[in-house]
């Protein structure tokens, strides 16, 4: 029965993830990634991880979305607005992205799993006040790059959206 729902929650989250990128309307795109959202917190609860899975739901279905639908109506993303590119630039854009997947792929080819042996620790990693502890110790660094890149990206959003002046 687990495997099941485990089948159908990755095909929700994969093909609203695939919905994301393709959709042409960015409030459809924004709508199909909280879906997205959504269906991975139900892996979360799968992994008997509520805590995180309501995390989950708190931080990137609401504040998240909440921001990049901001963003995006601040933007006033108008298609006579915007400049059409030249060729060279979109073939320019196709041929990085060709050389990432190549490196991507060879990287990925040449990779071995590491085997080793679960050893468990009998820590309740449940517990609040140990995901606390773990996250603000252990993980300290990564979590500051985190909110850094939060902010970061949401001035460059607010920079972006700015009207230029007319002289």
């Amino acid at each position: 029965m687990l495997e099941i729902v485990f089948y159908i929650l990755s095909a929700i989250t994969l093909g609203t993830a695939f919905l994301t990128v393709y959709s042409k309307n960015p409030i459809h795109s924004a709508i199909y990634l909280v879906v997205s959202f959504f269906s991975i917190a139900g892996h979360y609860l799968l992994f008997n991880a509520q805590f995180l899975a309501m995390v989950h739901i708190i931080v990137y279905a609401g504040a998240i979305m909440v921001l990049l639908l901001f963003t995006l109506m601040l933007m006033n993303l108008n298609k006579e607005d915007e400049v059409s590119k030249p060729i060279y630039i979109k073939f320019a854009a196709v041929f990085s992205a060709g050389i990432l997947a190549l490196v991507l792929i060879s990287a990925l080819k040449t990779a071995q799993p590491e085997m080793i042996e679960y050893v468990s620790s009998n820590e309740d990693y449940q517990s609040i006040k140990v995901l606390g502890k773990v996250l603000l110790n252990e993980y300290m660094v990564p979590f500051e790059f985190a909110s850094v890149l939060l902010l970061v990206s949401m001035i460059g959003a607010v920079l972006i959206s700015k009207k230029e002046e007319k002289i």
